[in-house]
């Protein structure tokens, strides 16, 4: 078993989001997130269902047609080929599973 301090992995970029998968397996993937304040990931389809959960900071997410503000502890599931997004409201880190490629 390895267990991780998932918030020393995190990692931020001025101009981009970072994704920087932790673990990988036949049925899914562990994705950690990271946007400084005001960028986003402009919303967009994906064939793979994901569930991500804020570990630091704000965020408005979108799922399909709607959207929400989440914070700490905050957490929503998308399903496949729903448009989703993420716009940071404060130095965001998500922690994501999705399906596997």
């Amino acid at each position: 078993m390895d267990i991780e301090n998932l918030l020393s992995e995190k990692q931020f970029s001025p101009d981009q989001p970072v994704k920087k998968d932790l673990w990988e397996s036949a049925n899914f993937t562990v994705a950690l997130i990271c946007l400084k304040a005001g960028l986003q990931i402009p919303p967009h389809p994906e064939p793979l269902s994901a569930f991500f959960t804020v570990l630091e900071g704000r965020g408005v997410f979108t799922s399909g047609s709607e959207s929400v503000e989440l914070g700490p502890g905050g957490a929503i599931s998308i399903s496949s080929n729903d448009l989703r997004g993420i716009k940071s409201l404060e130095d965001l880190v998500v922690l994501g599973v999705h399906d596997p490629h």
